[in-house]
Parts: C-alpha cells; sequence; structure tokens
C-alpha cells in the first residue's frame, strides 16, 4: 500500500479500485473483439455459452430487453457463430448454443486481451493464487445479487 492509502482501505476505495479494473478490462475485451468483427455485446453473449443458454436467460445476463438479444442471436447466427435449438423439454424455448467457430473467436479474444494479460503478467505465481482465491470468495455474493 502507499503510504497515502490506508493500510486496511475502505468500501469504497475497494469499489473504486475493483470499477477501474473493470472498466479497463471491458476496453480491452471491446478492443480484442472489435478485431474479430464482433461488438463487445456480441462477444459477451459467446463469453456466457459454455451450454445450450435460453434467450430469456440471455436478456438477463445482457441486462436488456429479450428484443434486443434476438437481434444480437441473429447476426451471430448469420456469422455462424452460434445456433439456436429448441429446448428438449420445452419446445416453445429456444436455446443459444455456440458453434466450435464461436467457441474458437472467443477463446481467440481473450488471449488477444493484451492490456489485460500484461496486467496479470505482473503477478507471480504466489499473487496469482491469493488474486484468485479472493476473487472466488467474492464471486457468489456479486453473482446471486445480480
Amino acid at each position: 500500500m502507499s503510504a497515502t492509502t490506508p493500510e486496511t482501505p475502505t468500501k469504497l476505495q475497494l469499489l473504486e479500485l475493483l470499477a477501474a479494473i473493470g472498466t479497463a478490462q471491458w476496453r480491452d475485451f471491446a478492443a480484442a473483439a472489435a478485431h474479430h468483427g464482433l461488438t463487445s455485446t456480441q462477444a459477451k453473449v459467446l463469453a456466457q455459452l459454455n451450454g445450450p443458454l435460453p434467450m430469456r436467460a440471455l436478456a438477463t445476463l445482457l441486462v436488456c430487453d429479450a428484443s434486443n438479444v434476438t437481434g444480437i442471436v441473429d447476426r451471430l447466427e448469420g456469422r455462424g457463430l452460434v445456433r439456436r435449438e429448441a429446448d428438449a423439454s420445452d419446445r416453445r424455448v429456444k436455446n443459444v448454443v455456440a458453434t466450435d467457430e464461436g467457441r474458437d473467436v472467443i477463446r481467440r479474444v481473450r488471449e488477444e486481451m493484451q492490456a489485460t494479460h500484461g496486467a496479470l503478467d505482473t503477478l507471480g505465481a504466489e499473487d496469482s493464487a491469493t488474486l484468485y482465491a479472493l476473487l472466488e470468495r467474492l464471486r457468489p455474493g456479486m453473482e446471486k445479487n445480480a
């Protein structure tokens, strides 16, 4: 900690730091996505597809109206990066699934996030393990309220 930062940071200081890091990471993600002809939102959709995901769930994750998701998925589907499938238990529900090409593109986007990789490269193995453990502790509470 620097001389001007208290030994124990306040919640506000932690929130400001998390926001700054999140904003920088998002800019890096958006720039890498743009290299692949994707908007940041299209790339975010691909990043969320670890398996079939209903359109409505995507809208919730993106914090937008379901009609917006339709347009985003239409464009991704047009490029062969996702496909729609009827849900096995409810044929009215349409799931979005990443294609092999879609999974490859989002993998490359993540690999090309130079600023983020550079920042993480400044951490040693012990610091990386500590950061990972701390973020894992924060994640459930953050996702629960999302």
